[in-house]
């Protein structure tokens, strides 16, 4: 669990540091957040606390230890590394390394989602959005596309809320969050067969 949020965290770093766009539940977040004229912190909290209720009355397995230590953490570990990174060694970051991060993120986050889940002791409330409509489906749709869809989902509401704000949607989106959002449901279920052997997910 502890190493799945290390990697999440660090993923994050490698998103920001590439330039090539955010995740997808934070495209949606600053899209909403901007529409509303709420700070994105405030609106990110509000978020969770509603995907957190959600997951509850669902899917109450995902919560555990591993998502109040990953509300708290990720953040902070992102925030280190790339502090360590532009201000601590001075990294110059050139259009190769923005790609060569661009990947690490990609691969980092899925398989640190992959670990916590594999560990089983709660998940992050965005991370179990996948989960609900696996069950909402009677498990008829597979983990891997439910998390495409949740991304997919994601990325336009955020799309809509920031057109609807008149604010460009280039600030938003990019590559890595496009990316994101078509592999990384089949990544994590990759990452957490390797760990788990293969099993359902749910």
């Amino acid at each position: 669990m502890l190493g799945g949020v290390f990697f999440i965290g660090t993923s994050v770093a490698c998103y920001r540091l590439s330039g090539f766009g955010v995740d997808p539940f934070s495209c949606m977040n600053l899209g909403i957040s901007g529409f509303i004229g709420m700070t994105f912190g405030n609106w990110q909290v509000a978020a969770n606390a509603v995907l957190l209720a959600a997951a509850w009355f669902t899917v109450r397995r995902c919560i555990g230890l591993g998502t109040i230590v990953g509300m708290v953490f990720v953040g902070y570990i992102a925030d280190f590394l790339c502090w360590m990174f532009m201000d601590g060694i001075g990294l110059s970051v050139t259009w190769m390394l923005r790609l060569v991060f661009l990947l690490l993120g990609v691969l980092l986050l899925s398989l640190g989602c992959a670990c916590c889940m594999a560990a089983d002791m709660g998940i992050a409330p965005y991370d179990s959005v996948a989960f609900i409509l696996v069950k909402c489906t009677g498990e008829k749709l597979p983990f891997r596309f439910a998390r495409m869809l949740s991304d997919l989902c994601a990325i336009l509401i955020g799309v809509l809320f920031r057109i609807l704000a008149r604010g460009s949607i280039w600030e938003i989106l990019g590559l890595g969050t496009v990316v994101n959002a078509c592999i990384g449901g089949p990544l994590i279920h990759f990452f957490h067969n390797k760990i788990k052997g293969k099993r359902n997910l749910m």
